[in-house]
């Protein structure tokens, strides 16, 4: 397992980090935060329903090992307090608001799925206060698909329920030998902290998500073009829950944009595929754009 050397001198990984918090736009908002207190910060911003537990421990501590790397609960959601939004817009007004009461002037996002719209709101809203941008098993506001999240998601779920699997076992993954594995492997390690967990999304805030999640795939299409900063953009060649033509539009769209397509990988390409994948984010974070030769390397 990959581990690191923390400010205050200890080796700590995500699974042991410490449940944190702070008040920002009139809410306590959940978080934890590992690696090295130097550089430019990465935020995480995760999936519909997600709390900090569902925050790939590989991925996590593999970005930690040379960046400040912090994870958040949404408003509504897990140890946060307040009411879950129901649109897009509010979540990413609330993250800037929590970015800037944690004091940092310039962050790195990277966005899964809900957190990649999140991310590109953010982004088009603040566009000085974003470095880098990875956006992952996520798409485009008004993008193909988006809208029907809720009717391709429910009956896998209940086939969840049935077979007694996580749902993210049918909808992260494909259903190939490989597919399967890699969501064993992945939901094994999302059990792997066994102190201090964060709670569960009640079923309202959950519901909430949703609707946000179909305002955006109903809302107008954003002018992607306007991002100018460099992107990265990963996902399975087999999306189900945000058709991977998303991030193809995402990445034709937006100059300059890298782009991973998995084979034989789903939503959640990124878990599946994670020894590629950190290496890859590693690369892209630490890279100076030519647009700014005078950036030093966090």
């Amino acid at each position: 397992m990959t581990s690191y050397v923390s400010h205050t001198g200890s080796v700590v990984r995500y699974v042991d980090a410490p449940n944190l918090s702070i008040s920002a736009a009139g809410t306590t908002f959940a978080y934890r935060d590992v690696g090295p207190r130097t550089g430019v910060p990465l935020i995480l911003l995760n999936h519909w329903g997600a709390v900090l537990d569902n925050f790939d421990p590989r991925i996590v501590d593999g970005l930690a090992t040379s960046h400040h790397v912090i994870a958040t609960d949404y408003r509504g959601i897990g140890m946060s307090g307040g009411k879950a939004p129901v649109t897009i817009d509010e979540m990413a007004r609330d993250t800037i608001a929590l970015i800037r009461a944690l004091g940092f002037e310039k962050v790195n996002l990277l966005g899964f799925s809900l957190g990649g719209f999140v991310a590109q709101d953010i982004t088009l809203k603040a566009p000085d206060l974003v470095r880098k941008l990875i956006l992952t098993g996520t798409g485009p506001a008004g993008g193909s698909g988006i809208d029907k999240v809720g009717p391709v998601s429910w009956p896998l779920m209940i086939k969840g329920v049935l077979t007694l699997r996580d749902p993210k076992f049918y909808l992260f993954f494909t259903s190939t030998d490989n597919g399967r594995r890699a969501a064993k492997a992945f939901l094994e390690r999302l059990k792997e902290r066994k102190a201090d967990r964060d709670k569960g999304p009640t079923p309202e805030a959950f519901l909430r998500q949703l609707k946000a999640i179909k305002n955006w795939g109903q809302q107008a299409p954003q002018d992607l073009g306007s991002i100018r900063i460099p992107v990265l953009i990963a996902n399975g060649d087999n999306d189900i829950m945000v058709p991977t033509a998303n991030s193809i539009d995402m990445a034709r769209r937006i100059s300059g944009a890298q782009l991973v397509i998995y084979e034989d990988a789903g939503h959640g390409g990124i878990f599946q595929n994670c020894a590629d994948f950190v290496p890859k984010a590693l690369s892209f974070l630490d890279a100076l754009s030519p647009d700014f030769k005078s950036e030093k390397k966090p």
